[in-house]
């Protein structure tokens, strides 16, 4: 079998959704779907959903031709429902093409963007408060950078746990523990004051740079968090435009008044705000005409093939809604010099990706911007 040729340990196969339902069940988790959407159907859809909401599917691979407007709609279902689809193939499948879209899964694990982990697969509440009192939640940075001409244009700070035992975690693991203990603002204010710090030395150092931190819609539906923002910058005498907020798009759609007056607040202090994997949710033209957002960052799924017409328009109509409603375009996922390159003739002025820079740590971060001042 082809899978079995290109490095695949486990294949399973089924004839049918309900054998494949079965084949799942025992097996606990399937990392990746091959199907055929045309000809299952409806019933394909009963087993997605089944599957992801059991957290047995992490992602899927589209076998064979979909009319385009059930593309969209496939990619947005899965999305919603926490699945990434890592592509679509025609058939007969061809190697080369088979083995290209199963090293995406690679790159990302993925784990449901709705956070519904099972309680078990959750870290123990005492072992976060255990980590947090200990300072093992750590800022990590990754670069954003004008790509038509390489300059540095601010940086993002990303949530790790440097755990004793479990070695580096990512926030897919750890997060939606976080969130569920009620202990995202007590993470938030030790990254924030991380990041505060890194910003006072590099200021020392000659360099401004705007610095990013993620947020919870959630967050913001109290404004005690933006008070102790405003007392954080204050402390560390920094302005408030060098920092920068990102909330998922999905986090918008029932807003509430307070989340509002916190965005506002946050732009009267002069910081950015961002609607991040923008193109993930359903953001409605009303509601971005509403907001206070003065960025978008498009996600990173939009630019893995610009050579694909489905793709390039996401592209292109997410630069002429920005520029439209006066905000900037951050693309992510830039993640090959091709990509890059494309991105810069299609007028895409911002991005971020593992081409580009790689997550570090301050410490990391410290050394990196120092060879790129040594750099001729």
């Amino acid at each position: 079998m082809q899978l079995q040729t290109l490095g695949m340990s486990e294949v399973l196969q089924a004839e049918q959704c309900e054998q494949a339902m079965a084949w799942i069940e025992l097996s606990g988790c399937i990392d990746i779907v091959l199907c055929d959407l045309g000809m299952q159907g409806g019933d394909a859809l009963q087993f997605l959903r089944r599957s992801s909401q059991a957290g047995m599917v992490r992602s899927v691979v589209q076998c064979g031709e979909l009319e385009p407007e059930l593309r969209r709609g496939l990619g947005q279902l899965l999305a919603l429902m926490g699945v990434r689809l890592l592509g679509e193939l025609e058939k007969p499948l061809q190697p080369q093409l088979l083995q290209r879209v199963l090293k995406r899964y690679s790159h990302r694990r993925h784990l449901p963007r709705s956070l519904g982990l099972h309680p078990q697969d959750l870290p123990s509440e005492d072992d976060v408060r255990r980590g947090l009192a200990l300072g093992e939640f750590r800022a990590w940075f990754q670069p954003k950078f004008a790509m038509q001409t390489g300059a540095l244009a601010g940086i993002e700070a990303l949530a790790r746990w440097e755990h004793p035992s479990r070695g580096l975690l990512l926030p897919e693991i750890f997060l939606a523990a976080v969130l569920a203990y009620d202990l995202v603002d007590e993470m938030f204010r030790q990254l924030l004051e991380q990041g505060l710090g890194l910003l006072g030395m590099l200021r020392r150092d000659g360099m401004n740079l705007e610095l990013a931190f993620n947020l919870h819609a959630s967050q913001l539906m109290h404004c005690e968090l933006i008070d102790e923002i405003q007392h954080a910058l204050r402390r560390h005498e920094l302005p408030g435009s060098t920092l920068l907020f990102e909330l998922a798009e999905n986090g918008l759609l029932d807003m509430q008044f307070t989340t509002l007056e916190s965005l506002l607040r946050l732009r009267m202090m002069g910081c950015g705000l961002a609607i991040d994997d923008f193109g993930m949710g359903f953001s409605s033209l009303k509601l971005l005409c509403q907001v206070p957002f003065n960025q978008l960052k498009l996600e990173g799924e939009c630019v893995q093939n610009l050579w694909d017409p489905r793709s390039r328009a996401a592209v292109s109509s997410t630069l002429a809604l920005a520029d439209s409603l006066n905000m900037s375009v951050v693309i992510e996922g830039v993640s090959s010099q091709r990509i890059r390159d494309e991105l810069v003739r299609m007028g895409c002025l911002f991005g971020q990706g593992f081409y580009l820079a790689h997550p570090m740590t301050g410490h990391g971060l410290r050394q990196w911007l120092e060879g790129l001042v040594r750099r001729p």
